[in-house]
């Protein structure tokens, strides 16, 4: 019988890659998590923005009578096909995550580094599912509203570690650049959180709530929007020293690369931030500016593991030659 994985079409084929993986298809799949991860942070905000947070008014099922959705009498037809959209998306997630870890276990050898590290994903998701049940029957809470989106955030970063790793071996982490530069690049990746989180509270202050009957943060928008921008500045600062740095010292390539893309990222979204501000945070604005910090935060992450790498154990660690010669 002629398996999936031996099918003559390469899309069949990669479909099913995750029964029969190499190293190549388990790093396929964990960067398809990302993306899918990444679209679900997007469809969330198109939730928010177009008011549908409460399309589904009750979890888990749509209705109070039926997980998909019917007629209520109460409920926009619309916003609820779009709520139940996004439900819908947390499926996929789902089945990417799930053929990750499959990936991970049925790969020869086994890396228990990559095992550990796959099975985050449906364990996150089951967390995300289970507190989406919170944010609807906290109305949409700003507070719950915005720990779900930090979830997502947290997920993000897993998938992106598994994609990392499985690029890799499994010795100890080796620098390859100087260990102040790592040091930097891990202040920038704490520094583009506080970007998130603070960027989160405008949300949870502003307009777009999900739905008229959701709270709002008590904060006074133009003061959170100011602090938003002031952080940001500081990103962009780090960001360009580091940039900087790694051009000067002769850093690895990939390194300088993904330190540019970040910053020419970050500036595209601030442009986004100041227009969208200006404009009166119109939705499709806003939920492209959603899009721009998950690409920021991938971006960061993307820096800071390639700052460092993990050798074959079979390989012996050779120590960067600036690492070398710093002083102790």
């Amino acid at each position: 019988m002629k398996l999936p994985t031996d099918h003559h079409s390469p899309l069949v084929r990669r479909l099913f890659s995750f029964w029969a993986p190499t190293p190549a298809a388990v790093r396929g799949w964990a960067l398809a998590s990302v993306v899918v991860n990444a679209g679900i942070t997007v469809s969330g905000a198109v939730v928010r923005v177009t008011g549908s947070g409460l399309g589904c008014p009750t979890w888990p099922r749509c209705t109070p009578d039926s997980f998909v959705p019917v007629a209520h009498p109460e409920v926009d037809p619309l916003n609820m096909a779009i709520e139940f959209g996004n439900r819908l998306v947390t499926f996929l997630v789902l089945v990417v995550g799930l053929a990750c870890v499959v990936a991970a276990m049925r790969l020869s050898p086994r890396r228990e580094s990559l095992v550990r590290l796959a099975w985050l994903q449906p364990v996150g998701i089951a967390a995300q599912a289970l507190w989406g049940g919170v944010v609807v029957g906290t109305m949409l809470n700003p507070i719950t509203v915005s720990m779900h989106f930090l979830l997502s955030i947290g997920l993000t970063a897993a998938c992106w570690a598994l994609y990392a790793r499985a690029g890799e071996g499994d010795a100890p982490a080796r620098p390859v650049v100087h260990r102040d530069l790592r040091r930097l690049g891990q202040v920038l990746v704490a520094a583009v959180f506080v970007l998130v989180v603070a960027g989160v509270v405008v949300t949870g202050t502003g307009p777009h709530s999900g739905d008229v009957v959701a709270s709002r943060f008590g904060f006074d928008i133009e003061t959170v929007a100011r602090l938003h921008a002031d952080v940001a500045y500081l990103v962009v600062g780090l960001t360009f020293a580091l940039a900087f740095a790694l051009r000067v010292t002769g850093a690895p390539l990939r390194a300088r690369r993904a330190a540019w893309t970040l910053l020419a990222v970050e500036l595209l979204q601030g442009v986004i931030g100041y227009v969208q501000y200006f404009l009166g945070v119109p939705a499709a604005l806003v939920t492209l500016h959603v899009l721009g910090s998950t690409l920021v935060w991938i971006c960061a992450l993307w820096v800071v593991t390639t700052l460092r790498t993990h050798d074959p154990l079979d390989e012996p660690a050779a120590r960067p030659v600036a690492e070398a010669a710093a002083p102790a």
